[in-house]
Order: structure tokens, then sequence, then C-alpha cells
């Protein structure tokens, strides 16, 4: 393959194929073809990841060990193994890097790529790296092709496993009007609900409203919308993405009764928080605190309020705030953090 410059854009989203389940079937021949999942072991564990014959009964991820048994009882659970996980991402990154500098992780088992300096079809370009990831580490990843991250991101989902899918320049249009809006970024399942009530399906129904109308109904979110509906996205991808939080969590052992008892767990977790924000991020304001709860019956909510530094009692009180929506139900997670300014990461990734 030959370089050169090019105007148009060709970013390629690579997303590995049930990752950590993949490396766990591969370590332990014995487990391949069989239903697992990643973690989720104990009364308490939840799932990392879940392997394609799991999924197959409905197990996911973020799910808790013992639905997940209940849905696949013949369900291997196995220990996360972190260290592993990091260490096999680290040869999957080596080998983007021998076709582009242009890589911004997402995650342990994603990223994106910029290739537009290649005057190779990005599709082949893919394909190569797909071919390369396979033959060095014996796991299989899915692409997505297209001018901008938006529509790369959504591509890669659209022939997994182990396949990729193509969204040229031309494509777009057509491409948008069929996407539902559950795919845009910030539409999570209440703002769906609305978007249904009023008709609006598909980013071809959204298309229907002007910009005037969006920004008036949404506000900027609104302006921002009505460009994603259309499959406009001008971010470029970034070598170093900068941190859009410090937060810590827990799961408890057993679920807790009564606010006064989080509070300790909550302190606690804050001063470690805070621990963190000096030793790294003093250069990057606080913007909010935030808390989170889980209850024993999986429902859970986030609670934010802003705040320029670690401050405990504003945590305290966004912890009764919090426990008072859950109306005396017992809690089953707490998470505490700070958001941080400036940031500049993806909508969709959530804190926690």
């Amino acid at each position: 393959m030959s370089e050169g410059e090019t105007d148009e854009r060709k970013l390629i989203h690579i997303d590995m194929d049930c990752f950590y389940a993949a490396i766990e079937q591969r370590e332990q021949p014995e487990l391949r073809g069989k239903p697992i999942g990643v973690g989720g072991a104990g009364r308490r564990g939840v799932l990392c990841t879940a392997s394609y014959e799991a999924r197959q009964f409905g197990v996911r991820s973020a799910m808790p060990g013992f639905k997940a048994l209940e849905l696949c009882p013949q369900i291997v659970l196995v220990p996360v193994r972190f260290e592993l996980y990091q260490a096999v991402s680290a040869q999957v990154r080596a080998i983007f890097g021998r076709f582009t500098d242009l890589i911004e992780p997402l995650s342990l088992d994603e990223a994106y790529l910029d290739v537009s300096h290649w005057r190779s079809d990005p599709a082949a370009i893919a394909r190569e790296i797909r071919a390369q990831i396979y033959e060095e580490t014996q796991l299989r990843a899915s692409a997505g092709i297209a001018p901008n991250k938006l529509i790369a991101k959504v591509a890669s989902d659209l022939n997994k496993p182990n396949g990729q899918y193509v969204v040229r320049p031309d494509e777009v249009p057509e491409f948008m009007k069929q996407l539902p809006v559950s795919k845009l970024w910030g539409v999570g399942k209440k703002m769906q609900a609305k978007f249904s009530a009023q008709g609006v399906e598909t980013c071809g129904d959204l298309q229907r409203y002007d910009k005037i109308a969006m920004a008036q109904r949404y506000g900027k979110w609104g302006v921002e919308l009505y460009e994603l509906c259309r499959g406009i996205d001008s971010r470029a991808v970034k070598v170093h993405r900068m941190r859009k939080s410090i937060s810590k969590e827990t799961t408890f052992r057993e679920d807790v009764v009564g606010v006064l008892s989080l509070v300790p767990t909550l302190r606690s977790m804050l001063e470690e928080v805070g621990e963190s924000y000096q030793s790294r991020y003093t250069d990057r304001e606080i913007k909010s605190v935030v808390v989170k709860l889980k209850f024993a019956d999986f429902t859970q909510t986030t609670i934010e309020k802003g705040s320029g530094d670690v401050d405990i009692a504003l945590a305290e009180q966004l912890l009764h705030d919090g426990y008072a929506r859950g109306k005396g139900k017992a809690v089953r997670l707490l998470g505490v953090g700070v958001r941080l300014a400036d940031e500049e990461d993806e909508k969709q990734l959530e804190m926690f």
C-alpha cells in the first residue's frame, strides 16, 4: 500500500469481538464453543462480558451473575484477568500503529483510526488490520469504515462478529435516513421514548424538523442533533483523550439499609478520589460532584451538583437526596466522584 495526501476523511472503528470472553476461550481451549461469562462469580458479582454462545440466551454485560445463571444454567463464569486483557490490548494497538499514528482508544477493546493519509481503499486497510490481529492474537475483530466517527462506530456493529461494514460519503444520506435515533449519542431510553411518542423512530423522521425547531425544543443539544441525524460529525480522531472524571464505586456484600450507614463508605471513597485528583489532575478544574446509587431492585439514580472542589459536605447532601429517591430501598452499590471541566470526551461515555 502506498501513502499519499487526500482531503477525504477515512476513519475506521475497530471493535474486538467479545474481547475478554474471546481471550479466555483462547487461553482455555476447553471453553471454546461454550457459553461463558467473565466476572459474575458470587452472589453479588456482575458480568464484564459474555461470549456469543451465552448471548444467545439473553446474557449480556453488566448483568448479575445469578441472573445469567437463570437464563443459561450451563454458563461457565470465569474470573476477570485485567492484566492479561491489557497486555493483549497493547498487542492489538501495536498493530494499529503499523497503519497510522492517529489512534484514539475508547477502551481496551475498541478504537478509532484515521487512515486518511492512505490512497488505498480504507475497507482494504480494515481487512488487513483485522487479518493481522487474528494472525497474531487468534482473536477476531469487526470494523466500521466511514467518513466520520459517528457513522464508523455505528457501522462496526452492523456485521458482527468478524465482519466489517462500509459507508461511503455518497451513501451517508440514505444510511442516516434509515438509522434508528437510538443510535445517536445522547439518545438514551427516556429520550428514545419521547421521540417515539412524537412519531420519531429513525433519523429520517428527525430530519423533518429544521434547526430552529430543534434548538427551541432541545436547546444547544438540539442543534447538535440536527447535524448528527444528518450524519454530520466533524470531530477529529484524538490521539490523547482528555480524562472526563475521577470516581470510585463499590458493590456491598449485603444490601445496606439506611442512609447513615452509607456515609462512612462515601467519605472513604471520596478521600481516594481527592488523593487521585491532587496527585495527577490539579491542572484541571473540578466542575461538579456526582453520587450514584444502585438499589436492591437494580434500579439506580445519579445525582450531580456543581462544585469547585472535592466537597465532602456536598457529597453527603447528594447521598441523602439520592437515597430519598429510592424511598427507603436498600442499596446494593454506591459510587462517588468528581467531573472535570473542559472535558471533550464523547457523550456516551459515563463516569461509572
